[in-house]
């Protein structure tokens, strides 16, 4: 399996699953509609872990921020991260179309914009631009470094396996601010889908916040991988 396919299957799966997670939370009529921030932090765990699953091959990065930190530390060349971006912002749009088409129904029971824009992408609880992009580098800090400890101190390969563990500690720690993104595909490749697709009852795509789970992250992972270069 080629670097692209296994990074577009697997961010496929990312999205697929962490943002049903979502819509099965928010969207109207759905049997674990209200089941509130704890499943949603528990099923984006558990769709990061299966996404790894999928991506092994390639590295299992599903995240641009992730593959740009590699970038920064010399394990990827140039070609390969725009190779590895690509796969998984395709990978991302066509796994929240079919949150779109799995949720079709439920989309057109659901009257508020916003909570249909939340099955897509992230936004601010408070909008504070700079206390968003804190929030979300610092986030993509914490996923980064740690992945990069994980790979210093370590010689088993499957301790990788310990990130979707950390996806959730970040979510229920520190998510409560933007929703935590920490992922510039996972937020902008369904925006794009939310933008492009005929969804029931949506409004607008909120693209004057969309740069900020874009930014932040990749500044959170280059500063990670910088500090973990100096220890």
């Amino acid at each position: 399996m080629s670097n692209f396919i296994s990074e577009l299957l697997g961010t496929f799966t990312l999205v697929l699953l962490g943002n049903g997670v979502v819509a099965g939370v928010v969207l109207a009529k759905t049997k674990s509609n209200n089941a509130g921030w704890v499943v949603i932090t528990l099923g984006w765990g558990f769709a990061v872990l299966i996404g790894i699953i999928v991506a092994f091959p390639s590295g299992a990065h599903i995240n641009p921020a992730v593959s740009f930190g590699l970038l920064i530390e010399g394990s990827i060349n140039f070609n390969q991260f725009l190779e590895y971006v690509a796969a998984q912002m395709i990978g991302a749009i066509l796994g929240a179309a079919a949150v779109v088409a799995l949720y079709w129904q439920h989309y057109q029971a659901t009257e508020d914009a916003g909570a249909v824009l939340a099955t897509f992408s992230t936004g601010p609880a408070i909008r504070n631009t700079g206390l968003n992009l804190f929030s979300e580098a610092l986030g993509t800090f914490m996923l980064m470094f740690v992945i990069l400890m994980i790979g210093k101190n370590s010689v088993n390969n499957d301790a990788i396996l310990l990130v979707p563990f950390l996806v959730m500690s970040i979510g229920m720690s520190l998510g409560g601010v933007t929703g935590y993104a920490i992922n510039p595909a996972r937020d902008l490749g369904p925006r794009i889908a939310h933008f492009l697709l005929p969804v029931p009852n949506k409004g607008s795509s909120d693209w004057a916040y969309s740069w900020v789970p874009v930014v932040g992250p990749l500044l959170g992972a280059a500063v990670a991988t910088l500090l973990v270069g100096l220890l």
